[in-house]
């Protein structure tokens, strides 16, 4: 039998995150299961020459994220983005993608250990940005890509084409393009619509748009956004990929944003669905009065 091996990423500066990461190394080790360790210090500065790196191998059996939902996308971006399957323990605050909660920890650890827990796959975006007819970067997201302006007084222009066909100009103070994943974050927070996380489609979600009927946007995942900033503008606009790296766009410069080659997998948290995941991260409130799935609690009027 092949020896099995794991990838431990940990929230960075967060001493609960690394003392539970050197309890589960010690965990796995009484197991025979070799361990790689790192601390996830996840923000950072982009340039043309940017490349996140881990220290955890791209073949580890499974990837345990320790933190929040920031501390996962990042992990997804370094090492998920090789097809190692990522469970995310929640550490932090709301936590859709890191839905495990600690207490739960062990005991899923030990079904993923047994090959017992469903995945899922999930898509990424790729972002590229091109200067003066050259690539000055290239990017992949889990969550999203936003355009966002650098000034508070102004709104900004973005031009957005569609599959080679010109859709709009956004007046906006910015656009968030986002995957099905990332809809319950900036583009939650933007007015944008939840969708399910497994489905084929991109949103466009402009952020205070001027014009009252620019609206959040579905569209395919196979289609090819183009933006480019508007004639009329003269702000600084700042390309940020998934909420976590930034880069400056120059007056020319044009972004271009399509489904990666890459996907990232995630294990499936065994008793909560991605409904009862809503309802819980979200306070929707509980399930209907009278409902047999309702522990007995609930009373038929």
């Amino acid at each position: 039998m092949a020896s099995q091996s794991v990838g431990i990423i940990y929230k960075h500066h967060h001493d609960p995150a690394k003392e539970e990461a050197e309890r589960l190394s010690a965990w796995f080790r009484t197991r025979g299961i070799r361990v790689f360790s790192e601390e996830m210090d996840a923000k950072g500065p982009a340039n043309g020459t940017f490349k996140e790196s881990s220290a955890i191998p791209n073949d580890v059996n499974w990837v345990v994220v320790l933190g929040g939902d920031g501390t996962l996308l990042g992990a997804a971006r370094r090492v998920g983005r090789y097809g190692v399957p990522i469970l995310g323990v929640n550490l932090g605050g709301l936590g859709f993608l890191t839905c495990i909660p600690l207490v739960r920890m062990y005991p899923v650890v030990e079904t993923m250990i047994r090959d017992g827990l469903d995945v899922e796959t999930r898509v990424m975006l790729e972002a590229r940005v091109m200067r003066n007819a050259m690539e000055a970067i290239r990017f992949q997201v889990l969550n999203d890509v936003v355009l966002n302006k650098s000034t508070l007084a102004r709104i900004i222009d973005l031009d957005v084409t569609i599959n080679d066909d010109f859709l709009t100009t956004f007046r906006a103070d910015g656009l968030i393009i986002s995957t099905a994943t990332g809809s319950t974050a900036y583009n939650l927070s933007a007015g944008g619509p939840i969708i399910y996380p497994t489905s084929e489609s991109l949103v466009l979600t402009p952020i205070c748009p001027f014009t009252l009927t620019n609206r959040p946007i579905i569209v395919p995942d196979k289609a090819v956004i183009e933006i480019a900033l508007g004639k009329e503008s003269e702000e600084t606009v700042i390309l940020t990929f998934d909420g976590q790296v930034g880069f400056d766009l120059l007056h020319e410069d044009v972004v271009t944003i399509r489904k990666s080659n890459e996907k990232i997998t995630l294990f499936k948290s065994p008793d909560q669905s991605y409904f009862e995941i809503l309802r819980t991260k979200l306070m929707w409130g509980g399930l209907p009065k009278g409902s047999m799935m309702d522990d007995g609690r609930s009373r038929a009027r």
